[in-house]
């Protein structure tokens, strides 16, 4: 399966996954929303290996590849939550986004050659999804301190580039089901010793249970097709389609709540996913 399929894959899930947080961040508790989602998450993750009758963890170094993919995903995560808790959306999303960046310098550190043509298809990609995002943004002047939000955003972006990058590679050592098992179940311990430690308000209320159990089936589904991309060929390339998740959330309004987009919102559609037709040739 293609490598920029099971990246579209991720941002759609994603992108769904980001309009439930969106409307849920103002009425329930985040730390009590993420441990929903990564239970769940989790939950699917385990019903599809014992449904596939594999083993659950990995061994050896896909092991310890997981666990390193597991802590940068509960960072990715808090990074993402907590930024978007903060916004504005036309701040965090640009930068979150631009983890591509990120996942293409690791590409060639790890001796994948990457032509020029292609660095700038991505950049394209990250730059055409950013103008949606910010235009897409309503939002007041009167927003919180930009320093930690920003820093917020750096850290999800990293954290998800550091994530698909060593959970690739887990894949590669020691089958996919594994490894996204393994980066779950890693991510969620880290957010229980956390919650220990701060001891919040977890209340989410009846009414989203649902919603939040339904993030983390797709939650779930995302991550399994990035890092299934790394038994493939040019894996980072699914980590560059998965960006495009806020420009999917951007669509997915529009369709499901009727937001309205306008003519420069479009033309960043459509050359991003010119950008992505491009990486395909």
């Amino acid at each position: 399966m293609n490598t920029l399929f099971l990246g579209l894959v991720a941002a759609f899930c994603w992108g769904l996954h980001d309009i439930a947080i969106r409307y849920l961040s103002k009425t329930v508790p985040l730390l009590g929303a993420l441990l929903v989602v990564l239970l769940t998450a989790l939950a699917f993750q385990s019903g599809v290996i014992l449904i596939n009758g594999t083993t659950m963890l990995p061994t050896g170094p896909a092991l310890w590849l997981s666990i390193g993919a597991g802590i940068a995903f509960l960072l990715a995560s808090l990074g993402l939550y907590f930024a978007f808790e903060r916004g504005p959306v036309r701040l965090v999303s640009p930068i979150i986004g631009a983890y591509p960046i990120l996942s293409l310098v690791y590409a060639m550190l790890g001796g994948s050659q990457v032509s020029a043509d292609q660095i700038a298809a991505v950049l394209v990609i990250v730059c055409a999804v950013g103008l949606v995002a910010i235009l897409s943004d309503p939002a007041a002047d009167d927003v919180p301190a930009r320093g930690p939000t920003i820093a917020l955003s750096l850290l999800s972006a990293i954290g998800f580039a550091s994530t698909f990058k060593l959970g690739q590679m887990a894949a590669e050592y020691g089958g996919e089901w594994q490894s996204t098992f393994a980066t779950r179940a890693i991510a969620l311990a880290g957010l229980c010793a956390l919650l220990l430690v701060l001891r919040p308000d977890l209340r989410i209320g009846r009414k989203a249970l649902v919603p939040l159990i339904t993030m983390g089936v797709l939650d779930g589904i995302a991550l399994l097709a990035v890092i299934s991309a790394g038994v493939l060929e040019r894996p980072e390339f699914a980590a560059v389609a998965a960006s495009m998740f806020g420009l999917f959330t951007i669509l997915l309004a529009r369709v499901l709540l009727k937001e309205q987009m306008g003519a420069a919102q479009w033309a960043g559609c459509i050359v991003a996913f010119l950008g992505i037709g491009y990486l395909t040739l």
